[in-house]
């Protein structure tokens, strides 16, 4: 069923989706990776797309900035079209001396200043993580790929410009590897769903060294992000 969001059919989504934040990356996966590749919704200018990656069915559609947007498509796609995994591909920002630029980040677990556990009324702090057979899968593809991968925590903030100068010390100091927008909100709404989720994040730019990668460097390095994702859907498909 169509939702306000998402004019696909049921069915038109595969198994496994791999979800960029930016439809134009959205659409560049589909048309240099997958083959047969259909446009299955554009409501708003969210692309989504399915095709066959190596024989198997594998859609990518976008989620747009933020755990609000994330929490929306997400949502939808577990609930309203039976995906059972969802690959977020996106870039992150290091803030650790050990994570570099075009280094790619598994989000084993997702720290986050969002308030979005709060609607599932826990009596308690929630830990947002990551699916371990997805997690486990994509640290061995990567080593196939001669990727350099690093596995740890994540920040998914809400502040894209944060007011204290600070933050990216305080939760270095906790051994959080980067901070992107979007990890948690996926992470609670796979855990809530009973489905699978992992992110996935080419470091573009480093919050302590001030480096960051050109238009340049990050097509070539979410390049290796995105055949990275693709080799780990495919075990899931």
């Amino acid at each position: 069923m169509a939702t306000p969001h998402n004019s696909a059919d049921q069915g038109a989504f595969g198994k496994v989706v791999l979800m960029p934040g930016d439809p134009l990356r959205a659409r560049f996966t589909a048309q240099e990776f997958l083959e047969n590749a259909e446009l299955v919704n554009d409501v708003r200018g969210i692309q989504g797309y399915t095709g066959f990656y190596k024989g198997s069915r594998i859609s990518v559609m976008a989620s747009g900035m933020g755990m609000p947007s994330m929490g929306i498509y997400s949502y939808e796609l577990f609930h309203e079209y039976d995906v059972d995994c969802i690959l977020r591909i996106g870039s992150a920002g290091s803030m650790s001396e050990k994570v570099h630029v075009r280094d790619i980040v598994l989000g084993m677990g997702a720290c986050t200043d969002s308030n979005y556990a709060h609607q599932y009324r826990l009596p308690a702090t929630c830990a947002p993580i990551a699916d371990f057979d997805l997690l486990k899968t994509a640290v061995e593809e990567g080593e196939k790929l001669g990727a350099v991968c690093r596995v740890g925590n994540l920040l998914s903030s809400d502040l894209f410009y944060d007011d204290d100068p600070d933050f990216a010390a305080k939760w270095a100091k906790m051994g959080v590897m980067a901070v992107e927008m979007e990890a948690a909100a996926l992470y609670m709404n796979a855990a809530r769903a009973g489905k699978k989720a992992l992110a996935i994040c080419t470091i573009s730019d480093h919050l302590i060294t001030g480096e960051a990668l050109s238009s340049e460097e990050r097509q070539l390095g979410f390049r290796q992000m995105i055949e990275l994702a693709l080799k780990t859907a495919r075990h899931f498909a």
